[in-house]
Parts: structure tokens; sequence; C-alpha cells
């Protein structure tokens, strides 16, 4: 019995576009004592040596991805895969069975009234039926540029690719349920974000009804 209940958490799936603030978002949710399923973190642990994916990415795409050190170099590999469609699938297709099963397992672990779970591609893997609610954070595409290039050492004409294989910002809010919009500073993200997490152990109080 205990088990169902774990299972029947209330489930928000958080997404956006690359730089828009999806890690800052999860964090401030996390202060006010939510749980956080993070994909990205998923995805970088089951591609390490000892991780399921390793092997199959190293059979597709050869040794020229890893680095000295024998682990798969993350940088090399996302040049591949932004240059060249069919890679991106066939990666995609490795990684994202396995990310799913793992959030599945994580949920089964829950027993907050809800979880936040980041689904960076959520609509591009056509995930959205998984989930009771779907928060987009949205962005001004100048803003997402900007705060990339001064996150990661990547070039513009990459950040570029990258958000052109995502859907576009009009086409992630056609499935939102519940809209962010993070053009400012951090600190005036707390107020939408108290005020959803009031609707969000409502909705979750209501669902264990």
């Amino acid at each position: 019995m205990q088990q169902c209940e774990m299972t029947s958490v209330f489930t928000i799936a958080l997404t956006g576009g690359i730089g828009s603030g999806k890690s800052v978002v999860a964090f401030l949710f996390e202060k006010l004592g939510v749980p956080v399923i993070d994909s990205d973190k998923i995805s970088k642990s089951i591609v390490l040596p000892c991780g399921p994916c390793f092997k199959k990415i190293i059979d597709e795409f050869g040794e020229k991805i890893l680095t000295n050190k024998g682990t798969i170099d993350r940088d090399k590999l996302r040049e591949i895969v932004f240059d060249n469609t069919s890679a991106r699938l066939k990666l995609e297709n490795i990684l994202h069975p396995i990310i799913f099963k793992n959030i599945d397992s994580q949920m089964t672990l829950i027993s907050y009234p809800y979880c936040l779970i980041i689904v960076p591609l959520l609509i591009e893997t056509k995930s959205t039926e998984r989930f009771d609610r779907i928060l987009v954070i949205d962005t001004l595409e100048s803003l997402q540029l900007k705060r990339i290039a001064e996150r990661d050492s990547i070039s513009s004409i990459l950040i570029k690719k990258i958000i052109k294989t995502q859907v576009t910002r009009k086409e992630r809010l056609r499935y939102a349920n519940d809209i962010i919009v993070n053009n400012d500073e951090i600190m005036n993200l707390n107020k939408p974000i108290n005020a959803l997490h009031k609707k969000y152990l409502e909705l979750a109080n209501n669902k264990h009804k």
C-alpha cells in the first residue's frame, strides 16, 4: 500500500530551451523542499565508462570521441551530433529510453506530494503524456545566446545549431500548463515560484483524495 502512495506522486515536467534557466528555477523549488529529478544529470551518469550507454555510444561513434582518460568527451560528441541529424537521432535513441527508465525508477522513491522533473527535450521526445503537468521556462532567444556563451565554452554557431534542433518558443508554449518568464534577475523568480509551489501542493492533494 505504501509503495502505491509513493508512485502516485504528482509530476511536473520542467522544460525550456537551452539557456532558459531551468536549473535556476529547479534550484529555487528545491529550496522549498521539492524533490527534483534532473534528466541532464542522469544523461551524464549513464555515459560514464561504468554506465549502461557507454559501450553503445563507442560502438556507434568510435573511440575518437574518448578523452585521454578513456571517458566520453561530451564536447566532441556534441560537435558531431549537432552537425548531423542522423547521428543526433542515433544518440537520442541510445540515451532516451535509459533516461526515462531512470526517471521512472527515481519517482518510485519519492514520498513528497509532488516532484519536478527537468526534461529539456520534453516536446521533442513526445514525452508530454508521461507527466501530470508541464511547466515551461520561457526566455528571449537573445538572452539564451548570451547566457550559454557565458556559461559554456562553445561557439555561437554551435549554440544556434542546438537551438535549431529544439522546438520553437511558440510550439513549446503551446504545451504549457504553467509558464515562468525568465527575462530578468533571479530574485524576481521567487514570487512566481512560491505561487506555483502552493498551487502544485493543492493539485497534488486533490489527486490523492
